[in-house]
């Protein structure tokens, strides 16, 4: 790992980073992501990191003004990223209150408040951080150096004076995230806004006289191929492995073994021959069946999410224990501090954390209104968020150097938070009567706080290295980004109102297509745990299946490890695909083996070649990501206030699929032909 102690911009050059523009554009830019990647998590369970689309529509925003530079860029990017991961810590836990009926739509103030509490006391304990890991401990944080070799690479000017002339990089990069942008929208605008264009293919079928039950599916999006492309082979396979398990594998093997009881859920009488069952009869045998899987994945979620935990142990001790010698550290070189090295004084951190815990007492007070001891109650969770969110923030940061943002394992740890308070507040309140009702609320109101500091605290970090390699001011960036987290905190709610009346969130079609719903799948199972453990039930026969299969996936994923290899097998990756119908698994795995060709393809070129066909194909990839799911939310507000939307044409299916081969030949043309 190369040194970066030398910035870019050296510490005794002074170069405006926060300016107005900057603001606006970087609260603007956090919106705009938040409710992109707000579409996609809710769809597949994934979102991936915005800092490299932020910077390159950044760049070819700020090179329009004279004296743009890009230590501006890098605050504008800060900014945008930060919308991109508070939404996912959001959409990961919120939705499971309208599912357990705990709120009857998306509360506008109260999303917002956690939101913003969750996301600022994110940055707050990530502050102390920064010099421990970035500066000491020259952790890789690879999205943090990727986006500075980008805005590098964008022909800003390092000096104050103006733009360069020779900023064509800059130009293409932008030119392409626009295109591919266009092109995503299109697609998803033809699709759900004309219907020329099907969402998907899907087919039950029986055979073998009713015997073997086939269920299978494959949804048409070039923003999910655009997911595969970024995430990559090994979590785009593992992905399309557990959508083969649940549904390939798991429908007619369910079936075989459990037919009568299937037959009585879905009201079929067992004297009936199968050969006389109608189409629709099939597709609500297979529904339910497929149904029955899903607790596979929730399983498999549970174990998962357990063992990172354990697997963080060391991690969460180096960061705890690197967090503490940042505040020790505090002012032993006060007065001679480069501005390289200036942080947001650590007395303010502690005073933003001090009074932050009035609006999270109040968050839990208003949540367990009608609880006879709501009080104390109240003020063991804003303890336990303190303790938890510290915890969790640090796991966090140290993880996102370790193994990036994307990869960072936010949802096991969120998971492991449902299961440990749940099991707490169950010993404190019981199970019973209003106990049981208020119990799993008060736990998902902790797991979005928790989950929002932990997304916010890895992209802060990814952030603060980016600037480090640039020689950005900390704190500035720091500010920058409780500027992003504001921001997007106020359009989040908007955005979840929109999508859950447009298209749904958390109730999937009877046939498992993308069409008309958005699977929410961390947030059903936040859902399913904190309600069975306080009393609601839990069907277990296939979660213990899940558990075994988790178990499975841990011994390999240790074998990997100790083999050497890069190809391993994260138990959550598997775990999301069985519980996501598996039509969504297709075009990711489809954009993982993309993503492996053109690196194939690449491998002769120069290394300056490889990297701005990396570059290329994440901004080609990020445009199509952003395209769809920002057309998606707006479909998704004509669909909900303004018009039904159209059935599809009979040529749909077949149009879909030629345009989805476009697609894929789009990505790969406009990568490769990067020289």
């Amino acid at each position: 790992m190369a040194n970066h102690s030398a910035p870019l911009v050296p510490a005794e050059k002074q170069l405006h980073e926060l300016t107005l523009k900057a603001l606006l554009l970087g609260a603007f830019l956090s919106m705009l992501l938040a409710a992109a990647n707000a579409y996609i998590g809710l769809l597949v369970g994934l979102t991936v990191s915005a800092s490299i689309p932020a910077a390159a529509v950044s760049m070819g925003i700020l090179r329009l003004f004279p004296r743009s530079n890009i230590l501006e860029n890098n605050m504008v990017q800060t900014a945008a990223s930060a919308g991109e991961s508070l939404v996912a810590g959001i959409i990961f836990t919120v939705p499971a209150l309208v599912l357990m009926g705990a709120w009857s739509e998306y509360s506008y103030w109260p999303l917002v408040s956690v939101a913003v509490l969750g996301g600022v006391m994110g940055v707050a304990f990530t502050i102390p951080l920064r010099r421990a890991l970035i500066v000491e401990a020259k952790l890789k944080f690879p999205e943090g150096v990727a986006t500075a070799e980008v805005l590098k690479t964008g022909g800003i000017e390092t000096k104050p004076e103006a733009t360069a002339d020779n900023n064509d990089a800059g130009s293409q990069g932008f030119k392409k995230l626009l295109l591919a942008a266009g092109l995503g929208a299109v697609f998803k605008a033809l699709e759900s806004g004309f219907g020329v264009i099907a969402g998907g293919v899907a087919n039950v079928s029986a055979w073998l006289s009713g015997r073997f039950l086939f269920m299978g599916d494959i949804a048409l999006s070039p923003a999910l191929v655009g997911v595969g492309y970024i995430v990559g082979l090994n979590v785009a396979f593992l992905v399309f492995l557990g959508g083969v398990i649940g549904t390939l594998i798991g429908v007619p093997l369910n079936w075989l073994l459990n037919g009568d009881a299937l037959l009585q859920t879905v009201g079929i009488s067992s004297d009936l021959a199968a050969s006389d069952y109608s189409l629709e009869q099939w597709q609500a045998i297979a529904s339910q069946t497929w149904s029955d899987n899903r607790r596979i994945g929730v399983g498999a979620m549970i174990i998962g999410g357990i063992w990172s935990l354990i697997a963080l142990l060391k991690p969460l001790m180096a960061g705890i224990k690197a967090s503490f010698a940042a505040y020790k550290a505090f002012g032993s070189s006060e007065g001679k501090v480069l501005r390289t090295e200036l942080d947001t004084p650590i007395p303010y951190v502690l005073a933003v954390a001090l009074v932050s815990t009035i609006p999270l007492f109040l968050v839990f007070y208003t949540g367990l209104a009608e609880y006879p001891d709501r009080l104390g109650i109240s003020l063991f969770m804003t303890a336990l968020m303190l303790v938890f969110g510290f915890v969790f923030a640090s796991v966090a940061g140290y993880m996102a150097g370790l193994v990036g943002s994307s990869n960072n394992p936010i949802s096991g740890v969120t998971i492991a938070t449902v299961i440990i308070s749940s099991l707490i507040l169950l010993q404190l309140m019981g199970g019973d009567g209003i106990a049981g009702r208020l119990g799993p609320v008060a736990v998902i109101y902790l797991a979005a706080l928790i989950c929002s500091a932990a997304a916010i605290a890895g992209d802060n970090m990814q952030d603060l290295k980016c600037g480090h390699i640039l020689g950005a001011t900390p704190w500035r960036q720091q500010l920058f980004q409780v500027v992003g987290v504001v921001a997007a905190a106020f359009v989040i709610p908007l955005v979840l109102q929109v999508l859950d009346a447009g298209y749904g969130i958390g109730r999937p079609s009877p046939v498992g297509t993308s069409e008309s719903f958005l699977s929410a799948p961390q947030a059903g199972l936040m859902k399913d745990l904190s309600t069975g453990i306080f009393g609601a039930g839990i069907e277990w026969q296939f979660i213990y299946m899940g558990f075994a299969l988790a178990v499975v996936l841990i011994v390999l994923d240790k074998i990997q490890e100790r083999r050497g290899s890069s190809f391993r097998f994260p138990v959550l990756a598997v775990a999301v695909g069985i519980y996501l119908p598996l039509g969504l698994s297709v075009p990711i795995f489809i954009g993982g083996l993309l993503a492996h060709y053109v690196h194939k393809r690449s491998a002769q070129a120069s290394a300056a070649v490889q990297k701005r066909r990396q570059n290329s194909g994440l901004l080609v990839a990020s445009g199509l990501i952003t395209g769809e799911a920002l057309m998606g939310v707006l479909i998704a507000v004509i669909a909900a206030f303004v018009m039904p939307l159209p059935t599809p044409l009979a040529i749909a299916p077949y149009a879909g699929l030629a345009a989805m081969a476009f697609v894929i030949a789009y990505q790969y043309r406009q990568t490769m032909k990067t020289q």
